[in-house]
């Protein structure tokens, strides 16, 4: 009996890159479930490649929070908590606005319209139906307001908070009506910021956290009701 091949690697990316997307995609898409084993040896032997950057996306993935590394046992990927997300967006919320106030009175007319034209492509990649497009247009336009604030300490907290928990933010735009909500919220931020606002502008986008937040509780406090209907007699 032949055996079946091996799966590729794209080669535009490095293997650790290939393997921290492949992983994410899984993990976002419930594929691999809380608390599943990820085994280096499955991996290596599926795409015909070394441990080496396997472990490399390990650790990457880890920092992120989709996975958990367990010494001489591999690693798992992470559960998420009611309670985690609650505090991760009680940070955000806090770090974020703060840059947002402190940012708008130093944009320029190039940055708002930088950032009507990244609403914009939120709002056409909403109606495809790209969540991956969405996301990465989300980042950019929040990613202005950390960047113009002119504070480097502040700037590299916010974005290392970002990092280790994508997951989160990932994770409440699949929630039904979550990305045609944001766009909406976003026009409101950038007029705001036309209007220089920035007492507003902090407000606006603290309630951008907060619906998220809202939406990912909704969504765990019904996924435990549900388990628990599941057990009940």
């Amino acid at each position: 009996m032949a055996r079946r091949p091996r799966r590729t690697i794209d080669q535009t990316q490095t293997l650790r890159e290939r393997i921290v997307n492949i992983l994410r995609e899984s993990i976002i898409k419930g594929n691999l479930k809380p608390g599943e084993r990820v085994a280096e040896s499955d991996l290596a032997e599926k795409y015909g490649i070394s441990r080496t950057p396997i472990r490399e996306a390990f650790r990457q993935l880890e920092t992120e929070g989709f996975l958990k590394v367990i010494p001489r046992r591999g690693a798992e990927v992470t559960s998420l908590t009611e309670e985690d997300v609650r505090e991760f967006y009680e940070v955000k919320s806090l770090l974020e606005s703060y840059a947002a106030k402190v940012a708008t009175e130093k944009l320029t007319e190039k940055d708002i319209k930088r950032l009507e034209t990244l609403n914009q492509s939120m709002e056409r990649f909403a109606k495809n139906g790209d969540m991956k497009g969405f996301f990465k247009a989300d980042n950019d336009f929040h990613d202005i307001f950390i960047q113009k604030c002119g504070n480097d300490k502040l700037c590299n907290i916010i974005q290392n908070l970002l990092q280790q928990f994508q997951r989160f933010r990932i994770a409440s735009f699949v929630i039904k009506g979550r990305m045609e909500v944001s766009v909406e919220q976003h026009k409101d931020i950038i007029k705001a910021c036309c209007d220089r606002n920035p007492g507003l502008v902090e407000q606006l986008v603290k309630r951008n956290a907060a619906h998220s937040a809202k939406l990912l509780a909704q969504q765990f406090q019904k996924s435990s009701e549900e388990g628990l209907r599941r057990v009940s007699p």
